[in-house]
């Protein structure tokens, strides 16, 4: 697969890649400090790390949900989070116009699930350089990725990540098909599994989006076991706090232990190569 991001660390070792960190940039104290724990744990662990963070949340259920702290604010917080520990960086982008403004800070832009098909974007995203995460909507199916796909290799590059984040069910939950995985893989990109975003249960009649973060070992155990090449982790010090997703976030004390478990699953699962 072609895949290379600048100062990747561990990329050479027979291991999963992680994207984690908090759902929304809510300051620089707090970027830093998960920032910080989780490059300890993957480096401890092996675990080549991108760090997570949005600088504005655009889809919210309610007017009155937190969408950030100003978007030039946040996106030097992520560009300060990847000088400080050396490390890359993601976020998401909302229309074809911040694709060039994101990419001055970070180095991988994020493509939303809802905004997969999104031609424009996609468009912009890849004429950037950067390498390009686009979230499979809730609403397609793994084989219509490869339209996407296709757009952003069409667009002058192949540097291309796909994830995985549930698909809806009802009207209220999501499920993952881990059929979809090996499917993705054969478009010859990377496949992550964000596994928090799996667990949400969205539309709730309190305007507030549910999870079940009960569920995120036995999510992420399953897709370590089908073959991942990454996974992607919200994680928060305190959950209950955060001011966007804590229904579904990982506690941060609780990721290491995650962590050393999906690690002893992967090196079972490649014996089996």
């Amino acid at each position: 697969m072609n895949f290379h991001i600048d100062k990747l660390k561990h990329a050479g070792k027979d291991s999963f890649f992680l994207m984690a960190g908090p759902c929304a940039i809510e300051s620089e104290e707090m970027a830093l400090e998960i920032a910080g724990t989780i490059v300890e744990i993957t480096n401890r662990l092996g675990i080549p790390y991108i760090f997570k963070g949005s600088y504005r949340k655009a889809n919210r259920s309610r007017l009155d949900s937190f969408t950030g702290i100003g978007d030039k604010k946040a996106l030097k917080i992520l560009q300060k989070v990847g000088k400080n520990y050396d490390i890359p960086t993601v976020t998401d982008i909302h229309s074809s116009e911040e694709a060039a403004m994101a990419a001055e800070f970070v180095d991988v832009l994020q493509i939303p699930a809802f905004l997969c098909r999104q031609t424009d974007i996609l468009v912009a995203a890849a004429k950037t350089g950067k390498t390009v995460n686009i979230k499979k909507g809730q609403f397609l199916s793994a084989e219509a990725m490869q339209f996407a796909v296709n757009k952003v290799r069409e667009s002058g590059s192949n540097k291309i990540i796909l994830t995985e984040r549930g698909t809806t069910f009802g009207y209220q939950d999501l499920v993952v098909d881990y059929r979809g995985v090996p499917v993705m893989q054969a478009m010859d990109v990377p496949v992550v599994l964000d596994i928090t975003h799996s667990l949400q249960q969205p539309n709730q009649a309190s305007g507030v989006t549910g999870g079940k973060p009960e569920l995120i070992e036995t999510i992420a155990r399953a897709g370590i076991a089908v073959g991942v090449d990454g996974i992607f982790i919200e994680t928060h010090p305190e959950p209950q706090k955060a001011k966007s997703d804590g229904a579904n976030m990982l506690q941060l004390d609780l990721l290491e232990p995650l962590l050393k478990k999906l690690a002893a699953i992967k090196k079972v699962v490649g014996n089996f190569k």
